[in-house]
């Protein structure tokens, strides 16, 4: 949770603020786990349980974090997986989407900010990996929760878009123990996130272009933009590759 509060503050602060603050976050989350690894390493624990409890990090598309819960059953050919991840993103192209979704103004200097809080159901299924014992392929529905922030400093403007998307993803994972109770987890993988329909300001494209007072676009006869046009300026979850690496612990 802490982490959480952590980067929604960074939404507010300026770009080489952001850069510094996700800095230090990251060595944060580092020290954690490390000092996670040497601890849980030193005991003598019993052996591990059904219920698993995990926190990784690393790249999704942007600097991300990931809080997972699963379940192991010896009849069960898999194992099963709930998570929350949250990652710090580039939302798009911050001129256009003022064009779109506000105006055709071209005052003030752009800045720009953005997060997508994904949630996944995963199924691991056991499979050796490169010759690698405690591996999986990874496979499950995704959801995602996606903001954009946009503010023209001396443009007086400020809006956000938002979008809510279903997906489906897949990966491999790799467990190497650190103790009877402690592995250290590395994931790799891919999610795919549908189009959605893109909400900001008072507008909304769809992608069946049922949208909702679209802008006109004054560089081609004030023909209303599409959902198309927003898609392209509006770097919504679509493919999302993800390289994570942090510790799992059987409760």
């Amino acid at each position: 949770m802490t982490f959480l509060l952590c980067h929604v503050q960074l939404t507010t602060l300026t770009k080489t603020k952001r850069m510094r603050t996700i800095k230090k976050v990251t060595v944060i989350g580092l020290l954690l786990l490390g000092t996670s690894i040497l601890t849980y390493g030193q005991e003598n624990l019993i052996g591990p349980s059904n219920l698993t409890a995990g926190i990784l990090t690393g790249y999704n598309r942007g600097f991300s974090m990931q809080a997972n819960l699963g379940y192991r059953n010896s009849q069960l050919p898999f194992e099963l997986r709930g998570g929350i991840g949250y990652t710090l993103l580039n939302p798009g192209n911050a001129l256009g989407a003022r064009r779109i979704f506000i105006n055709n103004n071209t005052n003030g200097t752009p800045e720009k900010s953005g997060r997508s809080i994904d949630y996944r159901f995963d199924l691991l299924i056991p499979k050796s990996i490169f010759g690698l014992k405690n591996s999986y392929i990874i496979v499950g529905p995704r959801g995602s929760s996606f903001k954009g922030n946009f503010a023209y400093i001396g443009g007086n403007e400020e809006f956000d878009v938002v979008s809510q998307q279903w997906g489906l993803g897949g990966g491999l994972e790799t467990r190497f123990p650190m103790s009877p109770k402690l592995n250290l987890v590395i994931s790799a993988g891919l999610d795919y996130y549908f189009p959605s329909t893109l909400h900001g300001h008072d507008t909304a494209y769809s992608p069946d272009n049922d949208n909702v007072n679209p802008r006109n676009d004054n560089q081609n006869d004030d023909e209303p933009f599409t959902y198309k046009d927003a898609d392209e300026v509006i770097y919504q979850p679509r493919w999302m590759p993800f390289a994570l690496i942090g510790v799992s612990l059987y409760l």
